[in-house]
């Protein structure tokens, strides 16, 4: 018989409840572990309907490690299959969202292991066996390279493929790598002096996830990285890139606002809509772009330009070489709209 009394009709506004409230939730009854997980590049809670990724090495710009798409990848996961989560707000501790890749195991110590063996020691991702791989006197695999690339992107893509929206907070920086996981998000919210960009596309890089022109367009895309300027927070507003841009003392508060205002809607609704815009998305071919990228990004740091540029970072150091990258077009360490300082690391150049 049916339970008329507990009818979810009977109660105001019942399609805003959470999957997991009312007795007649599919969840009703059922407890939910407390986990503690630790992880070594970011932090997780839940925060009522919002999961907080925070990425967490502020001392190195939160440079991407073999530990950060796996980690993103399995609380992204998290997130999406907890019936409380609703959105997925995505940031960085410190003075910037990321800095991108950490490359200074590569390139300034060849590799050297700075503690005992861990779960990527003898994997395809061992910072050993890709340093010795990237030896500019030795001989380079590319599937090797590609290995370890690849799965850097499917790490990230876990943003775009999860069943509920993700939000990325930016402040400060998100250069390099860093922006591979941010145009993975479908919202990108940022401070108007955020530096955003690629600029090691001016030499030992291509972006490997290959999202630019998806959220560019053809056009603004090519500009960005045929000459590897630099977006504004502000500009990348303007341009589309970000939904919203705003003053950095009123960031955090605008985030608020827009996960509080998602976090609000039915996630099943959440889930219907993310999924239908997804499949205009990736009908353009995100898939092949990601894949065409992560293959020419292994070449560009093996040519005679790349080799050169690593060396150079080998004996003179990331900074003097990315100074030496970037003086002539102007903008080192600031944004080429913007004008604002970059506090990244200099040792996360890619």
């Amino acid at each position: 018989m049916p339970d008329y009394d507990n009818h979810a009709s009977t109660r105001p506004a019942a399609w805003r409840e959470n999957w997991t409230e009312g007795d007649d939730s599919p969840f009703a009854g059922r407890e939910t572990a407390d986990r503690a997980d630790e992880y070594r590049t970011l932090t997780y809670e839940v925060d009522g309907r919002v999961a907080r990724i925070t990425f967490n090495r502020p001392e190195r710009g939160n440079a991407i490690t073999a530990d950060t798409p796996r980690e993103l990848a399995e609380v992204v996961e998290r997130a999406d299959l907890d019936p409380r989560v609703h959105v997925m707000l995505l940031s960085g501790r410190g003075k910037g969202f990321c800095g991108g890749y950490d490359l200074s195991i590569f390139a300034e110590n060849a590799g050297g292991p700075d503690g005992g063996p861990d779960p990527a020691t003898g994997t395809a991702i061992d910072p050993m066996a890709q340093a010795r791989n990237h030896n500019p006197f030795g001989r380079w695999d590319p599937m090797l390279d590609y290995a370890m690339m690849s799965r850097f992107n499917r790490g990230f893509a876990s943003l775009l493929h999860a069943n509920k929206p993700t939000v990325a907070k930016l402040h400060g920086f998100c250069v390099a790598g860093g922006t591979d996981i941010a145009l993975f998000c479908d919202q990108i919210i940022c401070a108007d002096d955020t530096k955003i960009g690629y600029p090691p596309t001016r030499v030992w890089g291509v972006p490997a996830a290959g999202m630019w022109a998806h959220r560019l367009g053809d056009q603004r895309a090519k500009r960005l990285l045929l000459t590897g300027d630099c977006l504004s927070g502000r500009q990348a507003a303007e341009w589309g890139l970000a939904v919203e841009s705003c003053p950095p003392d009123e960031l955090d508060q605008r985030a608020e606002d827009l996960v509080g205002k998602i976090a609000m809607m039915p996630v099943n609704q959440l889930m219907m809509v993310k999924l239908a815009l997804n499949s205009a998305l990736l009908a353009q071919g995100v898939q092949n772009s990601a894949t065409i990228s992560t293959v020419f990004d292994g070449v560009s740091r093996h040519t005679r330009e790349g080799y050169a540029f690593q060396l150079r970072a080998a004996t003179a150091g990331f900074r003097e070489a990315v100074r030496e990258r970037d003086e002539p077009f102007g903008d080192h360490k600031r944004a080429q709209f913007g004008g604002h300082d970059e506090t990244a690391s200099d040792r996360t150049a890619r």
